[in-house]
């Protein structure tokens, strides 16, 4: 038998979802939706979920981490960082896209620590860049030598357990309903990380007016358990 490849546990704990990167906090717009009484139940969720991974995650996060494994210079990389943050029209999640992204930054330079990883947090600290958390965590995946599908699966996955475990709390669902709505899910990463090899560079940061406009929203909702 095989040994198991050499990056398999680092990916496993930087796509934890006990990561301390501060996921827990940031709902991405589901919670206006969860106040309006759109999102209210396991099946309500689950939409809401495949849309926001359909739309937004496959084309923003998705698509950063594809640009950022095939980049050959930094001009590249940064660049990508740039056009990431400028997309996030919504405060908050331009926000919680340079927290969660300072702390993923953190973590990885300092557990995973690359060249990559220290000139990208250099350029961070000096606002030449905004920081990112999928820019992160792709510089120390390719670092690592994880493949660009395994990268992009664990990372879309990852961030759907966040979301999932923050409905856990916010509806609330139960624990069985939260791993049902996970089960569900694999197929659309699946299919997102077949579509974002596809996709071309005019396709990075598309969204649904709508998810941006509940995005938007979300900063003047008076009351609140996330902080987008």
């Amino acid at each position: 038998m095989a040994p198991a490849p050499s990056y398999l546990l680092p990916l496993l704990q930087l796509s934890d979802s006990a990561l301390p990167t501060g996921a827990f906090s940031h709902s991405l717009g589901m919670e206006t939706h969860l106040d309006r009484g759109i999102v209210h139940d396991e099946n309500s969720f689950a939409n809401w979920l495949t849309q926001f991974i359909r739309i937004q995650l496959v084309h923003s996060d998705g698509l950063a981490i594809r640009l950022v494994y095939d980049a050959e210079t930094q001009a590249e990389l940064f660049r990508v960082d740039r056009e990431l943050h400028a997309a996030a029209l919504p405060r908050e999640i331009q926000e919680a896209g340079v927290k969660m992204g300072a702390r993923m930054l953190d973590i990885a330079g300092s557990v995973f620590p690359c060249a990559e990883l220290g000139d990208y947090a250099v350029a961070v600290g000096s606002g030449e860049c905004a920081g990112h958390p999928a820019l992160a965590f792709a510089i120390a995946g390719k670092n690592l030598g994880v493949p660009l599908e395994e990268l992009l699966s664990t990372y879309l996955f990852s961030t759907v357990t966040s979301l999932t475990q923050n409905a856990i709390r916010g509806i609330p669902l139960g624990q069985s309903a939260g791993q049902r709505v996970l089960a569900a899910a694999h197929h659309e990463v699946r299919d997102g990380v077949v579509l974002i090899q596809t996709l071309g560079r005019e396709d990075f940061g598309v969204t649904a007016p709508g998810l941006e406009i509940a995005q938007m929203q979300h900063e003047r909702q008076r009351a609140r358990m996330f902080m987008s």
